[in-house]
């Protein structure tokens, strides 16, 4: 019968991830699974490899507004929100492990935290294309957050540096770190340098310090603060 064929494929699903947890997966396996604890008595293969296509993997589909998920036939309010849950508690799990890290004393100390925590490499980054990461500190250094403020290349980015200052005021922040990762590129470019000047005259209007504005590309790590980009001397 359909119905028992389906769930033993489910129970597959469920027993492969309880044996390696997503070790072997596919990327559309991932979301099959997902989808398996939203659709019931539904063959959710279709619409986990449709999500895929549609958002161009794993990234893309957590990225997706509800909206956007719901437009995928198949795809219901339920299986939408589990979908923008899951990402939202990621995030939230990720801070609560940074709160108390070891404090951040060099550029090297920021490309091992992206590596350990947010799957960056130390060199060019995760692979997945540029990213542009603010990580936010207390008085001692240590990591209060890190949060993803821009993914493309940064000729796009379109935030203003007081938009970005606003984010720091969640986080309670004291200062801040930026991380720019661009796989494949051999040295940060001249509206680099505006940017990380800009971003600091910005924090700077609300004391708030930016230790350092970082770039890893292909075989490469700059640090803006080691050349001589900022100003501001760091504060101990």
């Amino acid at each position: 019968m359909p119905g028992s064929t389906n769930e033993g494929h489910r129970g597959r699903l469920r027993e492969k991830f309880s044996k390696a947890s997503l070790e072997g997966f596919h990327d559309y396996e991932v979301i099959e699974l997902l989808l398996t604890f939203a659709i019931p008595r539904r063959d959710v293969k279709p619409i986990a490899k449709e999500l895929i296509r549609k958002f161009k993997g794993l990234r893309g589909v957590f990225d997706a507004s509800l909206e956007e998920l719901c437009s995928v036939k198949g795809v219901g309010e339920s299986a939408a929100i589990l979908l923008a849950v899951l990402k939202e508690m990621a995030g939230a799990y990720l801070r609560e492990q940074m709160t108390g890290a070891r404090p951040i004393k060099s550029p090297d100390d920021v490309l091992d935290f992206l590596s350990e925590t947010l799957g960056h490499g130390r060199e060019g980054g995760d692979g997945g294309g540029e990213r542009l990461i603010a990580i936010y500190l207390n008085s001692k250094n240590e990591i209060l957050g890190a949060e993803s403020l821009h993914e493309g290349p940064l000729k796009t980015f379109s935030a203003s540096p007081r938009k970005v200052m606003e984010k720091a005021f969640a986080f309670n922040a004291r200062s801040i770190i930026f991380a720019h990762s661009s796989p494949g590129a051999k040295g940060p470019s001249d509206s680099e340098r505006r940017l990380a000047r800009d971003l600091e005259d910005a924090a700077a209007l609300i004391d708030i310090l930016v230790h350092d504005y970082i770039f890893s590309g292909k075989g490469t790590r700059f640090s803006a603060r080691e050349a001589g980009w900022l100003k501001a001397e760091a504060k101990t």
